[in-house]
């Protein structure tokens, strides 16, 4: 008697915003861009470390690059290239795309491509834009990274948040031009509430069990792949405290921060993981309908 094949679960898409902790949005107000070159980065310590947890779990990710990043620590994207892991842009300057023209924007998000694809020899085709700065009032930026030669974007995230979001748009990928798929990371719809299930501060907050809930939820429910994201100064306890942060930034930037590389160690082993690029435009992608929410007005 032949028993039932149980469906193998999803692959998920596990990606990391290669950035400093000095280049968070949030400490704009109080580290200027031109200081940046003097302070101290740790970023290639923590990518370093990074490698070493996908190795251990034989798990391929997605890394969008910053290339200031790349352009001063050229062995981080040539060590991330010989991992298997995927390289997307993240930008040149980590510059919110709601802060730039079209003219600027296609300045930084080129410019960063060309950059990425010298060093590490592979193409580009990804993007996410720092801050989840694509939104109602910029989505011409979608037809700026068509033209610099993207095919997907990772840049709207479809929540209610005081510096990002636009909560009317898309849970799983779709078409927002002939050629170009957006992915967001990864919501919990909830009642008429899309709840953050994917990365970032509110999973440093969240405990670890209620993550893990949401995101199995959206693989067994929606039956959709998720997009999880982090970054690497978030396993980093020991970088330098900013002075003179509000409360609120304060919280959102440090809380847990101690023991984020556990949970990613956890999540890792709980989850099938991949490349964005394999999963949604690879040998996983399924066919995806057109949101005509997103046409520019």
């Amino acid at each position: 008697m032949l028993m039932p094949t149980k469906t193998p679960a999803l692959r998920n898409a596990m990606s990391i915003d290669v950035e400093d902790y000095f280049q968070v949005s949030a400490f704009a107000p109080h580290i200027r861009r031109e200081d940046w070159s003097g302070l101290e980065c740790r970023v290639e310590r923590n990518i370093g470390r990074i490698l070493e947890l996908l190795a251990d779990q034989q798990v391929k990710a997605t890394f969008f690059t910053l290339g200031w990043i790349a352009e001063r620590y050229p062995q981080v994207v040539r060590a991330i290239v010989a991992g298997g892991h995927e390289l997307a842009s993240h930008g040149y300057g980590h510059e919110r795309a709601s802060d730039l023209n079209p003219a600027a924007f296609l300045a930084d998000i080129a410019s960063a491509k060309k950059l990425l694809e010298d060093l590490g020899g592979v193409p580009v085709v990804g993007y996410r834009a720092p801050s989840f700065s694509i939104g109602k009032g910029n989505l011409w930026a979608f037809d700026v990274l068509l033209d610099a030669g993207y095919r997907y974007s990772s840049s709207v995230y479809p929540i209610a948040h005081d510096h990002y979001g636009m909560p009317d748009s898309p849970r799983f990928a779709y078409p927002v031009r002939d050629g170009l798929l957006e992915i967001p990371v990864t919501t919990l719809r909830l009642g008429a509430r899309n709840l953050p299930s994917s990365g970032g501060g509110y999973f440093r907050l969240l405990p670890y069990a209620l993550s893990r809930w949401m995101m199995r939820r959206v693989n067994e429910v929606d039956g959709e792949p998720a997009v999880f994201y982090f970054h690497p100064w978030e396993i980093d306890p020991d970088q330098p405290r900013i002075a003179g942060i509000d409360a609120k930034t304060r919280f959102r930037h440090y809380v847990n921060i101690s023991r984020t590389e556990g949970r990613i160690a956890r999540l890792l082993q709980d989850f099938r993981w991949g490349r964005m690029d394999e999963i949604f435009l690879g040998r996983d992608a399924s066919p995806r309908p057109q949101a005509p929410s997103l046409s520019p007005v």
